[in-house]
């Protein structure tokens, strides 16, 4: 269906009689993304309408054309163009993050404040000879696991207790809402090997660069998934009407033989959603030889340093130059130090030496390869935030804002859920419990570290529970910290996010008092209506 816009010509104008003056606006449906991002890659080359363009190309027409403008001149423009959907599940939640960590991504993914996760089910590595890791692993999973269990039923016991159904409300929903409530606290327990699922839609060049990325990452589960996706896109696609086309195919074969061969080729051919696109993907070298240059110059650098308190959330000023912000950046990116203590020091340093930081970012960088995400610089305000692993990935889904992210680690401890809007682990009775899981947790993880455990460093991260603190830097305009810090702060939201948010808005209040009022924030001293979601 289409809509034409009249446009307004004199009727004296000579030329209103010849010239084309209905604007004509139509949804497209039913081409495949490559094909028609070939069309609408036309629209710069050709005078053909869309119409007249999807009808003349083929898909071995949309490959060749693919082939020379997109991997031959290098024109990556044209794959924004051909945009897919992805169905991915039974993923670990260390794996969901590192998927999409992408700038241009959109989806979403199951729910740990509102999905009980007991039947997710976990990831498990293989360990190889190392029978004792993976009894140790397996065990602290499932410690994990009941603790969640037993945290979710205590907190929501308490809360029934402390705050009753009110008459308005029907009991379902009550219930319903409390045990939301009540995963917003044991989800801290839940290990970073839990399973979980998301659908993706991408364009294809984003999509390209994630398979690179998740190809190039150091743990298995992830390259194996980097794989995956890449053949997903390559091979068929799952077709929701499939099974419909092959039975009316069947009766029209039963029928009519000859308009059964003549319509197979439209009812029962696959397709194939970037067969093009992604076929070259493979792990980036440029990341892998600057990954490890990086650690090393981190290594080096803050050798015997030890890593500075920080607050939840530290605005950090600025009062450096662009080179330093560049070098201290991409040194933050392989540590994990504050920001404020990394800039400080590499402000310190001689001129030629800021300069080597910056060469080793890129200096191994292909022809085709973007610039690290350290190189995204010179934003307004950069928050550097130590919360925990649950609430983090909330705040990841901020596209807008340049997200540095330090590898995940217990250096930095471990967050207790504790707020005035919801019964604490004290409260439920479950506090010590809750430490002494976390603590188990921990130590586990240092062990299979320290095993002979295949890719062992990768392999204990699994264990480490969404309580767990990460470390991130985000770096942003006022319009997305004024955007972030009114959403994240709604009585709505989990209180670890919120708390986040509130402290983002009073560090730019310190900073610039005469901006602050123009935030609709909520105060998150202020208590809240728990029924309210």
């Amino acid at each position: 269906m289409s809509t034409t816009i009249p446009t307004t010509r004199p009727a004296s104008d000579p030329a209103s009689s010849h010239a084309h003056n209905q604007t004509e606006v139509f949804a497209v449906h039913g081409a495949d993304p490559e094909v028609l991002a070939y069309a609408m890659a036309k629209y710069s080359r050709s005078s053909l309408s869309m119409r007249q363009s999807l009808k003349e190309i083929s898909s071995q027409r949309a490959e060749q054309f693919l082939n020379t403008f997109y991997f031959q001149y290098g024109h990556r423009s044209i794959a924004d163009l051909a945009h897919v959907a992805f169905a991915i599940e039974r993923l670990s939640l260390l794996a969901a993050i590192v998927l999409v960590d992408e700038q241009r991504w959109d989806g979403q993914e199951r729910s740990t404040r509102y999905q009980n996760f007991l039947k997710s089910g976990w990831y498990l590595p293989s360990f190889a000879e190392s029978s004792e890791a993976q009894q140790l692993y397996v065990k602290t999973v499932e410690d994990l696991f009941t603790a969640y269990e037993r945290t979710s039923s205590a907190v929501f016991e308490a809360l029934k207790k402390k705050v009753s159904c009110p008459p308005e409300m029907k009991q379902d929903a009550y219930e319903r809402t409390l045990k939301a409530r009540a995963f917003d606290v044991a989800r801290y327990l839940l290990p970073l090997a839990t399973n979980t699922s998301l659908g993706q839609i991408v364009n294809a060049r984003t999509l390209e660069t994630q398979v690179s990325r998740l190809l190039t990452h150091p743990a298995a589960e992830i390259r194996d998934l980097g794989e995956k996706l890449k053949q997903a896109a390559i091979g068929p696609a799952w077709n929701l009407h499939a099974e419909e086309l092959a039975n009316i195919q069947s009766k029209i074969a039963e029928a009519n033989p000859e308009l059964a061969a003549e319509s197979a080729p439209i009812l029962t051919r696959e397709v194939h959603v970037a067969p093009t696109l992604v076929k070259y993907a493979t792990p980036n070298e440029y990341e892998i030889k600057t990954r490890a240059q990086l650690t090393h110059a981190a290594q080096e650098l803050l050798s015997g340093i030890p890593i500075d308190a920080a607050p939840l959330v530290d605005l950090v000023e600025r009062t450096e130059s662009l080179e330093v912000e560049l070098a201290a950046t991409l040194i933050y990116s392989a540590s994990h130090h504050p920001y404020r203590q990394i800039r400080d020091l590499v402000a310190s340093l001689p001129e030629a030496r800021i300069s080597e930081l910056i060469e080793l970012g890129l200096q191994d960088r292909g022809r085709h390869d973007e610039a690290l995400r350290a190189f995204h610089a010179g934003q307004g305000l950069r928050f550097d935030i130590l919360m925990d692993i649950g609430g983090f990935r909330d705040m990841h889904r901020h596209r807008r804002c340049t997200q540095i992210i330090q590898e995940f680690t217990h250096l930095h401890g471990y967050d207790t859920p504790e707020t005035g809007d919801a019964a604490g682990l004290s409260e439920a009775g479950i506090l010590a419990d809750y430490q002494s899981t976390i603590a188990a947790a921990f130590a586990a993880s240092s062990r299979i570290a320290a095993s002979n455990a295949p890719e062992a460093a990768q392999t204990a991260l699994y264990l480490l529970p969404l309580a767990t603190r990460i470390r991130s830097l985000f770096k942003m305009d006022f319009a997305e910290a004024q955007y972030i810090s009114e959403l994240r702060s709604g009585p709505a939201g989990h209180f670890s996010y919120r708390k986040v948010a509130w402290e983002m808005y009073l560090a730019v209040q310190r900073q610039h008092p005469a901006l602050a009022k123009y935030f609709r924030v909520t105060d998150f001293t202020q208590p809240i209506d728990i029924l309210k979601r």
